[in-house]
């Protein structure tokens, strides 16, 4: 597996071998510049997987250094930096860090940010074959790609189907599973409820037919 590349551009050089030691360690490659200009320059050849930057260099301060590779790139990239007041960290999240971790740190804790940041920056594979897809946070589904416009039972009857594909549910156990006042509810509710469910996905995809009906048995959601 190929390593994560990050460039870390810190003028005092024992604070950058103690985190480059920390970051190789932990199964990083490091390349340390010393300068803002340095940075720069190597961004016209290629990119990283992660930036640090230092805000106090002796060329450009780290605040101007962050925009000018905002202007290039959208790398995650985290602030190491002596100033820890407030003002100076909301400026170094506002203008585009990821992060921001004040001196003295602990290398251990540095490694562990960036390897969080790597994780939550890094982009979710498509799912082409996915044609119907649960979102349970904000109770929706969508469907090739497009959030369905269901009602509440529309929504939990689907969601009960989608969670076992080729599994046939009788009338009696859908209305259980997903109608609380069942006893209350008519026989056709089903019915009807998956009616309107297959219109809505026809109103997506006019040969949508995900829902089969199995006479005398019930219904079951087909994927394949």
């Amino acid at each position: 597996m190929q390593k994560r590349v990050i460039w870390l551009v810190e003028d005092e050089a024992s604070i950058a071998d103690t985190l480059i030691y920390a970051l190789q360690t932990d199964g990083f490659e490091v390349e340390w510049f010393m300068l803002g200009q340095q940075l720069l320059t190597r961004l016209e050849q290629t990119r990283p997987d992660f930036l640090i930057l230092d805000v106090g260099l002796p060329d450009i301060s780290g605040f101007e250094l962050c925009k000018l590779v905002r202007a290039l790139t959208d790398i995650p990239l985290m602030f190491l930096t002596a100033r820890s007041e407030e003002i100076d960290r909301l400026i170094g999240l506002e203008i585009g860090a990821d992060d921001y971790v004040a001196k003295p740190f602990s290398p251990r804790e540095v490694c562990a940010r960036v390897r969080v940041i790597l994780r939550r920056s890094q982009p979710v594979a498509p799912q082409p074959s996915a044609l119907l897809v649960l979102d349970e946070e904000r109770a929706r589904i969508h469907f090739r790609g497009q959030p369905l416009a269901l009602t509440r039972y529309e929504y939990l009857l689907l969601k009960t189907l989608m969670q076992a594909p080729g599994r046939v549910y009788s009338r009696q156990q859908l209305m259980d599973l997903v109608w609380q006042d069942a006893e209350e509810s008519l026989d056709r509710t089903v019915d009807t409820h998956i009616k309107t469910i297959r219109a809505k996905l026809r109103e997506h995809d006019p040969e949508a037919n995900l829902i089969l009906t199995h006479r005398g048995l019930g219904y079951s959601l087909e994927l394949a």
